[in-house]
């Protein structure tokens, strides 16, 4: 035997045991392509020689295909590392070891989704190489327009956990005003920020490359409208703080832009503070402040931020502060999925009754991805794959399935699956059928059995077959409504080239209701499953045989419900 009919041989071992001891040639041909891409100008002759070696492979037992894999191709039993998945993050510039803190800092006006969760996994990886810290800061300083909810907090920590993202200190930024004040009214003093009293008229002058009459009043002055303004003297729109910039600089948006505004919180309470406080920083004061005083040295975010970063470089350099390394990164979007914070809360406030609430499958949520069932390791392994890009880039929903399907493949297990349903009675033996959980680890089965006169239950696809294989049970021929056993044979099954079905016993049968996520759309599939079931609760990740993956949503005493993961 050459050595490439060696390598192909065990290939078809390889594809048998995984498929209940029947090889297919285009199988092994995708497998070889797939771990050995120099030998693809061959491709037509492996093609060949596959074909004739799938039929000396099919005609041995199960057992003898496994006992000849372990033996002769025990490497094969190894999963091989591909280069994609041993991604490792560049270097972070100026970084010392033991010296690097990064934070993750999301606003809680929502739940995280799968673009928050790369900065969140990114920083916290880079916390552990460099042996640093990772802070994890609540920026919910708007109760206005982006009013943080109450419950996202404990949300997003719950998010956080599940991604493996662990941090070493936490800060929330409304219960930190106090020094966002005293910070401000050093910046006052130096000259580096100004009461604004001048309205809209203040905003047209800016506009034009001009300011507010106010900017040039004394120090004193604008200590003083300042407390005013902490002591509630003035109302919304009425006073403003600014940051002194470059009236006339070519982006209108940095020309003295505005620190700190007043909003009515007896109109617009804080979910943490209430009404307590009236004057709010705006973001790239905050985030300025809070940067230097936690000791940041690297901020990881955006490129949509570059605007703030050279903002937010005005406070440090009034304060004589060193500023961190901005690093921006490109978006990084989900194909066919929303991620969007507006999109979902308007489709949640507009469509109430066609959706799930904000950990619906259907959208990019960390915890819509988790209830579809998407492992950790999966968005783990995408994201870090991604890297800091600084261009953006787009995860196809096919290349993150094909993903969670190969780690789910490896521990998910099998079951019976049964829609469109067919109802058979099986005229033979009493048998009991005894199917591994898993073709990986034969040793763990369940016992299903079947006598005379038992009625069957097989999709209706799979009634067009005069003869076919039970999975597990016997080799049938199909007669009327009948199932009349021929043999348990699987050497008939081969010799035949039967085709393997799943199927349910129908006064054991647990009704099964999937649904599948498309697009905006949650097809419902109704059909039943094996009993073995019941061994299973909420949250278990399965495999329907021929079917797809699952995670098990609710349980209730009439029926099981469950969400299309893929297939």
């Amino acid at each position: 035997m050459s050595s490439l009919q060696h390598l192909i041989r065990g290939y078809a071992l390889k594809n048998a045991v995984k498929h209940g001891g029947i090889a297919r040639a285009e199988s092994i041909l995708a497998m070889i392509m797939s771990d050995h891409p120099e030998l693809r100008p061959q491709a037509k002759l492996i093609l060949e020689i596959a074909r004739s070696i799938v039929e000396e492979v099919n005609r041995l037992s199960l057992e003898e295909q496994r006992s000849i894999l372990a033996r002769e191709y025990s490497e094969l039993l190894e999963e091989r590392v591909k280069g994609e998945r041993a991604q490792i993050l560049p270097h972070l510039p100026g970084a010392v070891e033991g010296r690097v803190i990064l934070r993750f800092a999301p606003n809680p006006d929502f739940y995280i989704h799968l673009g928050n969760a790369r900065p969140a996994i990114i920083c916290s990886e880079y916390a552990k190489m460099y042996k640093g810290k990772m802070i994890l800061r609540f920026e919910d300083t708007d109760p206005k327009t982006k009013t943080p909810l109450r419950e996202a907090y404990e949300a997003i920590r719950e998010d956080l956990r599940w991604l493996g993202v662990s941090w070493h200190e936490e800060y929330v930024q409304s219960l930190r005003l106090e020094i966002y004040y005293d910070m401000m009214r050093k910046m006052i003093e130096r000259g580096c920020a100004y009461v604004d009293l001048c309205g809209e008229e203040g905003k047209k002058l800016l506009a034009i490359g001009r300011y507010c009459k106010d900017r040039d009043n004394s120090v004193e002055w604008h200590l003083e409208q300042f407390s005013r303004m902490l002591n509630g003297y003035y109302g919304e729109r009425e006073a403003i703080v600014r940051i002194k910039t470059d009236p006339k600089h070519p982006n209108p948006s940095i020309r003295d832009w505005v620190a700190l505004r007043i909003i009515d919180t007896d109109k617009y309470p804080h979910p943490i503070v209430g009404s307590k406080y009236i004057v709010w920083p705006l973001y790239n004061y905050s985030v300025s402040v809070d940067d230097h005083l936690m000791g940041i040295t690297h901020v990881i975010r955006g490129r949509e931020h570059e605007v703030n970063t050279e903002k937010q470089l005005y406070i440090y350099k009034c304060m004589g502060w060193e500023p961190p390394i901005f690093i921006h990164t490109g978006r990084l979007k989900l194909e066919g999925f929303i991620l969007s914070k507006s999109k979902i809360r308007d489709l949640l406030s507009k469509h109430p009754e066609e959706f799930l609430g904000y950990n619906d499958p259907r959208f990019g949520t960390i915890a819509g991805l988790r209830r579809r069932g998407i492992l950790v390791e999966a968005i783990r392994e995408v994201i870090l794959a991604t890297g800091i890009k600084e261009t953006d880039a787009t995860i196809s929903w096919a290349n993150l399935a094909s993903i969670n399907r190969r780690i789910l493949d490896s521990i998910a297990d099998r079951l019976m699956f049964v829609h469109e349903t067919e109802e058979y009675t099986y005229v033979g033996d009493c048998i009991d059928a005894e199917i591994p959980y898993h073709p990986d680890k034969p040793e763990r089965k369940r016992k299903i059995r079947v006598c005379n006169g038992d009625k069957i239950y097989i999709n209706k696809s799979d009634a067009t077959l005069e003869e076919f294989r039970l999975m597990g049970l016997a080799n049938v021929r199909r007669d009327g409504n009948k199932l009349i056993m021929i043999s348990k044979s699987l050497d008939y099954t081969r010799q035949r080239k039967l085709q393997i079905i799943q199927w349910v016993p129908a006064s054991q049968a647990q009704k099964l209701v999937v649904y599948e996520p498309e697009g905006l759309k949650l097809n419902k599939i109704e059909g039943f499953v094996e009993p073995t079931i019941r061994e299973y609760g909420v949250d278990s990740r399965l495999q329907l045989v021929r079917f797809g993956f699952i995670r098990i949503d609710s349980i209730n005493d009439s029926e099981y419900r469950a969400i299309l993961t893929h297939s």
